[in-house]
């Protein structure tokens, strides 16, 4: 009941900024500058986890931005929502403009496109799905509820953008911290799965983006894509999505109205990685999952609020922003 009482008073009161802890604001000047002062980079893990898709941060995880993220995730500072939320939603936006999938106005993504009368395509925000136990210890989804503010803002700035919570843990896995990136790995792999009629949300056309709230060895964004994949590989009609109505998986959340989706192609394919830190190549002709040939580009990307500085690309860019927030 206390614990209650303080999280009320904190979301019309903060007590403290959640990044650097001065001041009563949820977050200071300072500290908004360094969850979203830069522009979004793409990031790399290295070794980069086979299956990887492109993956955008907003900002490193260091100092005041990992304070932030950690009071949201497990000391429950909700009032920090909505500044994560944007700082993800850019994020989204630099994944969503490098896979080309437009700049927020009209249709997003490489899918069928929208039919008469139906609108722009949303773009789906797919969160990793956080562990039971660590979702009943903490009282909330961290990730999930991040992607859901993220979607409000990407709206509000005219980019058609829905969350659809349709991953799934297969089982238990054993905790990440201590283990390394092939530890990691391993550890995850096979851990993900769709819900029975998530892959027929996941056909609509538009692009699926990965949402987290951090990436470290990116483990569970390549598990994740690999689920994904595996769910989308032969379109609406796969073994995985048989035998289950759209709505067990969990309408698209924020407001997915009816026909907002509909029976089409994969728009998730599998892009030809090169070996270590090649660029990824898909291939530009291939056979459609239902036939015939389509031109087929990776139409799934990730995006994070933040990642380990030493993932970043243009790192002497990012360690001049870096001194700037300092």
């Amino acid at each position: 009941m206390r614990r209650g009482w303080r999280d009320l008073t904190d979301l019309v009161l903060p007590a403290e900024c959640g990044g650097c802890g001065d001041g009563r604001a949820v977050l200071c000047s300072r500290c908004r500058t360094a969850l979203g002062g830069a522009v979004p980079r793409r990031v790399r893990p290295v070794p980069e986890p086979p299956g990887l898709p492109v993956v955008h941060a907003a900002a490193p995880y260091a100092d005041e931005v990992r304070a932030a993220l950690l009071a949201h995730k497990e000391r429950g500072m909700l009032a920090l929502t909505a500044p994560l939320g944007a700082a993800l939603a850019g994020a989204v936006r630099a994944g969503l403009r490098e896979s080309g999938a437009g700049d927020g106005d009209g249709f997003s993504g490489p899918g069928p496109g929208p039919s008469p009368g139906r609108g722009p395509v949303p773009a789906l925000l797919v969160p990793v799905p956080s562990a039971r136990r660590a979702v009943r210890t903490r009282g909330h989804d961290p990730a999930r509820r991040i992607a859901l503010a993220a979607a409000g803002e990407l709206r509000r700035t005219g980019v058609s953008a829905r969350v659809s919570a349709v991953l799934r843990q297969r089982h238990a896995v054993a905790d990440q911290s201590g283990l390394d990136a092939r530890q990691r790995l391993d550890n995850l792999t096979g851990a993900l799965a769709v819900v029975p009629g998530g892959a027929r949300l996941l056909c609509g056309g538009g692009t699926v983006v990965l949402v987290d709230d951090l990436m470290t060895t990116g483990a569970s964004l390549a598990e994740a894509a690999r689920a994904v994949r595996a769910a989308t590989a032969g379109g609406a009609g796969t073994a995985t999505d048989r035998g289950g109505p759209p709505d067990r998986a969990g309408p698209a959340e924020s407001g997915a109205g009816p026909g907002t989706y509909w029976t089409a192609r994969s728009a998730v394919y599998p892009s030809a990685v090169g070996e270590g830190r090649e660029e990824r190549k898909p291939g530009p002709e291939m056979a459609g999952p239902n036939g015939g040939g389509a031109v087929i580009g990776e139409a799934i990307c990730a995006a994070v609020v933040a990642a380990s500085p030493d993932s970043f690309e243009n790192k002497p860019e990012l360690t001049e922003s870096l001194h700037r927030c300092r």
